[in-house]
Formats: C-alpha cells, structure tokens, sequence
C-alpha cells in the first residue's frame, strides 16, 4: 500500500497535478497581481479558520467511510487471514503492564548521531542505548574518522590536488555528502537492530522505524552491510521473533488516512511487508541482478512474517504505526498500546522515548562538541575550523 518513488529519482509532478492539490492554476500563483500586500490578520485568521473548518468536515465524512467501506473489509481486500480491526483488551492490557512492561521484560533501543564536519576533518558518532523499565540495560557507541589528505604521500603537490578534486566531487555545485550521509543512515539502522537482537536481554524487544528498512534492504549502497543486514535480519525474524517497531513519524498518508478512522483504543492488521519491500528492492539499482534475486528471495522468505498495523490509544492521540512478526502480532499491538497509554495524548510508546531521553543524555551534541573543541584546542587552537561549518554540526 505504502509506494514511493526510489530514493534520488526525480520527475516532473505536471501543471493539473499543481491544479488538483491547491484548486488553483500555477499561473494565478506565480500572478504577483493576486497577493496580497501587507499582513491583513482579520482576513488571514478567517480564511484559516474556514480551511481548516471546511478540511476537518471532508476527513470526518472520509474517516467513515474509510471505516464501514475499508477497514470493515480488509480480510476481503487484502486476502489476509490475520487482517481487520480489533478492540484492545482491558485486561490483556493490564496484564502486559503487571507481567512485561513494569518488571522489565521488554526493552526499547533507540539511537543517536551527532556529527562534526569540518574542512581536515569529519567524525560522526553513534550512539546507542537499550533501556527498559528497570533501568539502562547498556549502551553501545561508535566513532568514525574521514578525511581526504594523507601526509604520506611522497608528492605533496599531486595529493592537494587529488584531495580538492575529491572534496569538490563530495560537495560541490551544492550537493550533500552522499556518500557519509548513507552510511550513517545505515549504519545507524543495523547497529539498532543488531544491539537491540544480540545486546538486550528482555523477552520482548521494542524498535523505531521499519524493521527492514530502505537502507538496510539496499545496503545504503554498501555490499558488505547488505550482507550483514540480510543476516542479521534473518535471524531477528526467524529466531528471535519477539519484537516490535514502531516508526516516530507516519509519513505514508495511505495509512495515517486509515490509522485516524480508528476508534480509541483499536489497532488494525492491514498487510505484509512483502509488498512494500518487493517494491523497492525491484526499483533500487544493485551492482548485479544476481544480489537483487538475493534480496528478493529474503523478502518473500521473511518480509511476508512481518506484519503490518495501526493503532490509537486514545481519542486525542494520532495513529501510529507498528510492524510485527506474525506469530506475536496481537500481544506486540497490546505491548506498544499499553506504553502508550501512560501518555495519551502523544500516543507513542513511552519506553522508546525513555530510551531516546537516555540515549541524548549519553551521547547527546553538548558533550561530543565539547570534545571535539577540546581537541581542537589542545591541537593549538585551529578554531577557524570549527567555525566554518558550524551550521553542520547536528543532532538527529
């Protein structure tokens, strides 16, 4: 359901696509003669207040229709034998929380990288942390070095040279560093996973994000991570199986459409991940089409045990989503509304952001800055390049 286009690829949207999404031509809004001059408040708070009156009333009358035409449907729509929309149990829910959440036995990993870019000099650290109920389980780091200029080289001259022409390559006419940028994502992501099957202890594990994600399935371009990601994949669904992720953001609004027709306290089984993995892997451009079969033959392997499904813990909080292996998919839509409810209006898992907060609180941007400007004093105080790319140093 979830369809997008292959990262990096661009495309004309079209001027009626321009027309359809803001009920006016494009040529009216390039028309300086139709703005409006100055700041008129009067008549901006009412033409907002008359969008949103008028968009609230068209979803509500959608959210029904969703609901009796849809979600009222699934198992028919989607051939699923698992799919539809459920009430959470009371005392199912109170039962995680007495026997699984309280005592410890479901822990949340979440990660963190900061980063420091400079003209000699990149580091980019990543930290993670596994944290349940009864405290921090660990937490796990990793700092990475680049830097293009070797002091080796017998002709000084030739590697200026090779080294401009690779930072203008990295860098120039505004691109981002690609290569740095993928990595990290990667990297990030199977780091996450890896701790959260080999580092925690508890009986359930909680994730963010998709288990199988873009990067991973894609290696962020990276044969060796694919191959690393593909088995540790492996035996996260096949063997341990006792996990559930939930994305911070639900960005595909084919879902948060469905997810907001949900009543409070409902969670929906809507499909695989077969599909939506299947989807892009068919769309990546891999160095062979022999490893696109290999990833291929794990989707169908695997993605197909992996479940996909929306939850509303409350009247005030928006959907979430949640991936889940098949065989635990009930008890880990219990386990992920349960933490939920402890805040009901964010409607997210409270574990996941204890483990943020404890993750940011070791690894956070102040202390890793600090560091690196420590260092940059100790190395004679060289604080122009600290200054010249400030604006890149972040947290994420």
């Amino acid at each position: 359901m979830a369809r997008g286009g292959t990262a990096g690829q661009g495309r004309f949207i079209g001027d009626d696509d321009y027309r359809s999404g803001f009920n006016e031509d494009l040529e009216s809004t390039l028309d300086l003669d139709t703005w409006s001059v100055g700041l008129d408040i009067e008549k901006l708070i009412a033409d907002i207040q008359a969008q949103v009156s008028g968009s609230a009333a068209a979803e509500e009358t959608i959210q029904a229709t969703v609901r009796t035409g849809i979600l009222r449907k699934l198992k028919e729509h989607t051939k699923l034998d698992v799919a539809g929309v459920y009430p959470a149990s009371e005392e199912r829910l109170r039962t995680v929380f007495e026997a699984l959440l309280f005592p410890g036995r479901v822990e949340a990993v979440t990660s963190i990288v900061a980063s420091h870019d400079s003209l000699p000099l990149g580091i980019t650290q990543l930290g993670v942390a596994v944290v349940g109920y009864g405290g921090t389980s660990g937490t796990f780091s990793q700092r990475l070095f680049r830097k293009e200029l070797s002091t080796g080289d017998e002709d000084p001259v030739r590697a200026a040279m090779e080294c401009m022409k690779e930072r203008h390559e990295r860098s120039g006419m505004g691109r981002r560093d690609n290569l740095s940028m993928l990595a990290r994502r990667g990297l990030r992501d199977y780091a996450e996973r890896a701790i959260l099957l080999d580092k925690a202890q508890a009986e359930w594990r909680v994730g963010q994000g998709n288990p199988c994600s873009r990067e991973l399935l894609s290696g962020s371009g990276y044969p060796r991570l694919l191959k690393a990601s593909l088995k540790m994949l492996r035996r996260l669904i096949g063997e341990h199986k006792k996990f559930v992720f939930v994305p911070h953001a639900m960005e595909e609004r084919g879902y948060l459409t469905l997810g907001h027709a949900l009543q409070a306290g409902e969670y929906a089984i809507i499909q695989t991940l077969e599909s939506d993995s299947a989807y892009f892997v068919e769309r990546w451009s891999y160095p062979s089409e022999e490893i696109r079969s290999e990833v291929l033959d794990f989707v169908r392997s695997y993605c197909r045990d992996i479940l996909i499904g929306l939850f509303r813990s409350s009247a005030n909080a928006p959907p979430s989503l949640f991936f889940a292996h098949r065989e635990h998919v009930h008890v880990a839509a219990h386990i992920v509304m349960a933490d939920s409810l402890i805040h009901p209006r964010r409607g997210f898992p409270m574990l996941l952001d204890v483990a943020d907060s404890s993750c940011r609180g070791v690894f956070g941007t102040d202390s890793f800055q600090g560091l690196v400007q420590d260092a940059y004093t100790r190395a004679g105080g060289k604080y122009q390049y600290l200054n010249e790319r400030h604006g890149r140093q972040r947290e994420r």
